[in-house]
């Protein structure tokens, strides 16, 4: 079943649900393994300033996550990466032979998706494994 998952987060609300709902899956896998990632898109962030904030403000999500899979006894790994988010979740989950991908959705309206794309919809279209995606 699905022993190997890959959790995509960003710190948001929506990946935190995301987050819930993957322990929910490993707990039902005995020996069921989640590794979280976390992409951090630099290019979006003008100052080095800005850097600092949004490298922080990801951790203190992160760890609020981690210590979630902690008292649920989830066995986890976390991998923070850097580029574009859609592209590097893609390539990251090919690579490495996930059985299952998790990622929260955006909420995007259909207007919004068509224009902008999402993360989610971009690497559920391209992940070779399926995909849950959290709204």
């Amino acid at each position: 079943m699905y022993k190997k998952i890959l959790l995509a987060v960003d710190g948001s609300e929506h990946s935190k649900r995301a987050a819930k709902h993957a322990i929910k899956v490993a707990s039902l896998v005995p020996g069921a393994k989640v590794e979280i990632i976390s992409v951090i898109d630099l290019s979006k962030v003008k100052t080095e300033v800005l850097h600092g904030e949004l490298k922080q403000k990801r951790q203190q999500a992160l760890e609020e996550m981690k210590n979630c899979f902690e008292k649920e006894q989830i066995t986890h790994e976390l991998k923070i990466e850097r580029g574009e988010p859609g592209p590097t979740i893609v390539s990251y989950a090919n690579k490495n032979g996930f059985d299952l991908v998790i990622i929260g959705s955006r909420g995007l309206n259909s207007l919004q998706e068509m224009v902008l794309g999402s993360v989610s919809h971009k690497v559920a279209k391209r992940v070779h494994c399926p995909v849950m995606i959290i709204k």
